[in-house]
């Protein structure tokens, strides 16, 4: 009679070959995830050469001098004058742009105190005056 083998099922999994693939996908992902990443943060900045479309009816200069002196279309006005002068200066109209034009010595604080005070008011826009470069 002839002597049967003994087969013994193998229990052992071979990890080595999901091992590769898995640093193989690991190594894909880190050097698509800056590129994926950048295609999608793109920012349009504007350019510095461009036109005002706004007449100067349409804007309120509020200027603030290194000693806290605070002008309003070259008017003096306090801090606390400052809210009344601009509901003067807006009036009904809500469509006009605060623009204030500070020393760069000035506190952040009173300029967002400015900031404040016209939003409160209900001003269109509001934006910080700057100097070119050029």
């Amino acid at each position: 009679m002839a002597r049967r083998r003994e087969r013994r099922l193998m229990a052992d999994i071979n990890m080595v070959p999901f091992i590769d693939i898995t640093l193989i996908l690991l190594i894909i992902f880190m050097v698509m995830s800056p590129l994926l990443v950048q295609m999608q943060l793109t920012v349009d900045l504007p350019k510095s050469k461009a036109i005002n479309t706004q007449t100067d009816e349409d804007v309120i200069r509020i200027e603030i001098q290194k000693n806290g002196t605070i002008t309003v279309l070259k008017k003096t006005v306090t801090m606390a004058n400052l809210e009344r002068e601009l509901i003067l200066r807006l009036g009904k109209a809500n469509k006009k742009t605060i623009l204030v034009e500070a020393d760069k010595n000035v506190p952040v604080q009173q300029v967002v105190d400015v900031f404040d005070i016209a939003k409160k008011l209900g001003a269109a826009k509001l934006g910080i005056g700057v100097l070119s470069k050029n």
